[in-house]
């Protein structure tokens, strides 16, 4: 009898899955009046008036979708609010996708509370504080009249409370998948992509990556006649350098054998420097106006790679999506570059590469640990105070969620800057979320315990300005070219045929702070880094090509370098001149008809007479934007070893 039992239920819930299945349809903002079942599915991310709330892209890999995001500083965000067409009239249960992001260290209810509303009436439900992963969550229940209705969300907190999707439905207990391949199946069809075929473009060549490297990338090949895509994942250019993460333009540019590269970077690049500072200080209006202001390149904002299709060793075209509506288009062309930082048009398409850090032996690193590991660089999450106007005692809520401070523990300091970095010990790719999230748990925990619990503080006239959601990341996937740059190479200044870029910064490896690694084992927040100093060193043109498939370029921190290595070539200057060099040899590849070796192999003079020019404008009409005298005083000095407290103690580290 209870075995009878259980296959009716199963049998019940297999039906109720496929009844959810064929009548789900997608509100995007306003919903589409053709449907004709009483199911609707809402993207939180499409919701035509985002309120407070911010769309969060960087998780896409893993979750298959953006997701929104009440980022307050610990307080209230204004309503999300979307407009949903009710085909059918009836008493309808609202479900909410999210998570309660302080879970993994923090066993009890999480910080990112907030209420659906519908046409104006809260739902009887909190959510998005409970459980220990993305789930569905009943927020209530209400009865609708059939026709148009309001849906928004009400942050209670501003600690960052997400919703990824909303599901009204007239079933009871209804079988919505949380993950994998039902829910993605589920969120196709809500969105109508299984109705609609993508939009198809072509181009010559195309950059995934709107970061300093994929801008000089896909700005370079314009110059040189190539029909150019360049996307890029979020609204605003410049990757690390946007205003979203606020580090400057680290490096030289201008130097070595082939001088004329980097001129361009004074095309965009900031006059005033320094880590987490004001929005305009990384001028993010004078990047797109770089992008823009070239007619043969077609700019796609707000587009993610999602998908590559590979033939006979090659790329023959990447799926990008909008981070907001959905929209899907093919890009085809017979040459790409991944200017992704994390490497991943390559890892779609079944490219080499490398995590972490490589033994000793294995390339000679005197730097490298004796075993190899999956230690990396980490991510930042940078932040700011205010001096709070004509208040002497502002307030903040309290927040506590696993991570606690004391007098002697709390960092009594009114900024975070690059230090600020999290995830050395885990995975930046698979684990990218929890990384960014302790980065943020730990800004607030430290700014609470200094607001609420110092005595005579200093800090009782100050508030948050601004803290990260997009975190700043140094180091994950680095795909792998002809040549793979090592420790050695820098140390003996070793001369390739193909010299290109020059890396001018010092071997810079961040690992854990040590005091704060005592007081937080395991749980570093903090980093520390030695400058060991270099000659600038011109880098190998076959480190910028993969060496298996065959029409994919790459510049940016995702290289072919070893973890040692990457510690020089990883700051953005340099990474802008590694794009001019891709996007030179990409206009060579079209001249000649050939691949990306094929330059290495056959046009390499052509390729050096290119790079000495440069593709930036005349410089006697641009302003010298190097704004690093530091550095500058620093590089002459062969093998120098600066202390991580100097090192801690500026503004150049990043």
């Amino acid at each position: 009898m209870a075995e009878s039992e259980n296959i009716m239920r199963i049998m019940t819930n297999t039906i109720v899955l496929l009844v959810v299945l064929l009548s789900t349809v997608v509100a995007k903002g306003s919903a589409s009046s053709e449907s004709v079942n009483p199911e609707m599915w809402i993207e939180a991310e499409s919701f035509a008036e985002k309120g407070g709330w911010v769309v969060d892209q960087q998780y896409m890999d893993l979750m298959g979708s953006p997701y929104i995001m009440a980022h307050g500083m610990g307080k209230p965000v204004q309503d999300a609010i979307a407009k949903v067409v009710v085909p059918d009239a009836g008493n309808y249960n609202v479900y909410v996708r999210t998570y309660n992001w302080t879970s993994p260290w923090h066993k009890g209810d999480g910080p990112g509370k907030f209420k659906v509303m519908v046409n104006g009436k809260a739902l009887q439900n909190v959510v998005g504080h409970k459980g220990n992963g993305w789930e569905w969550q009943k927020a209530g229940n209400v009865t609708l009249k059939r026709g148009e209705a309001t849906v928004a969300l009400h942050d209670l907190t501003g600690f960052n409370g997400r919703c990824d999707a909303i599901v009204l439905t007239k079933e009871k207990n209804p079988v919505l998948p949380n993950d994998g391949e039902a829910l993605k199946t589920l969120r196709r069809k809500a969105q109508g992509k299984d109705k609609v075929a993508p939009e198809i473009r072509e181009f010559d060549f195309v950059v995934i990556g709107g970061g300093i490297a994929g801008m000089c990338a896909a700005v370079t090949a314009a110059r040189n006649g190539l029909k150019t895509a360049l996307v890029n994942d979020r609204p605003v250019l410049g990757g690390n350098n946007s205003s979203d993460v606020r580090v400057h333009l680290g490096g030289y540019s201008e130097i070595g054998p082939n001088k004329g590269l980097g001129r361009m970077i004074r095309e965009f690049g900031h006059s005033r420097k320094g880590n987490a500072k004001p929005a305009e200080f990384y001028e993010d209006g004078k990047k797109e106006e770089f992008i823009k202001g070239e007619e043969n390149i077609t700019y796609f904002p707000s587009f993610r790679a999602t998908g590559v299709k590979s033939e006979n060793g090659k790329i023959s075209q990447v799926v990008v999506e909008n981070i907001e509506n959905a929209r899907e288009i093919i890009l085809r062309a017979p040459l790409f570059a991944d200017c992704t930082g994390d490497g991943t048009v390559g890892y779609l398409a079944g490219a080499d590469f490398r995590m972490g850090r490589e033994a000793r032996d294995e390339f000679g690193e005197s730097l490298a640990p004796e075993v190899a590991d999956s230690i990396v660089m980490g991510t930042s999450v940078q932040w700011y105070s205010i001096k709070d106007k004509g208040s002497k005692n502002s307030k903040f809520p309290e927040f506590r969620y696993g991570i606690n401070f004391n007098d002697s523990t709390c960092e009594r300091v009114k900024k975070g800057d690059w230090q600020w970095e999290t995830g050395m010990n885990r995975n930046q790719l698979t684990e990218a979320e929890r990384v960014r999230d302790y980065g943020l748990a730990v800004v607030y925990a430290n700014w609470s315990y200094l607001k609420n619990n110092l005595k005579d503080s200093e800090y009782a006239d100050r508030s948050l300005g601004w803290v990260a959601y997009i975190g700043g990341k140094r180091e994950s996937r680095r795909l792998l070219g002809d040549y793979i740059l090592k420790q050695d190479d820098i140390d003996k200044n070793v001369c390739h045929e193909d010299a290109s870029f020059a890396t001018s910064w010092s071997i810079d490896l961040h690992f854990p702070d040590t005091i704060n690694s005592r007081r937080f084992p395991d749980k570093e927040f903090k980093a520390q880094t030695v400058h060991r100093c270099i000659y600038p060193y011109a880098v190998p043109y076959r480190c910028l090509y993969s060496r298996n498939v065959d029409n994919l370029f790459m510049a940016g921190r995702d290289i072919s370098v070893t973890h040692v290595a990457l510690g020089t070539v990883r700051v953005m200057r340099t990474t802008g001149m590694m794009g001019e060099v891709v996007g030179m040899a990409a206009s060579l590849c079209h001249k000649h008809n050939v691949l990306p070796r094929g330059v290495y192999q056959k046009y390499l003079p052509e390729l050096k007479s290119m790079m000495q020019a440069g593709a930036g404008k005349d410089a006697s009409t641009l302003p010298d934007n190097q704004n690093f005298n530091r550095a500058k005083r620093l590089l002459p000095v062969s093998r120098a070893f600066l202390n991580s407290e100097t090192a801690g103690e500026t503004d150049i580290a990043e």
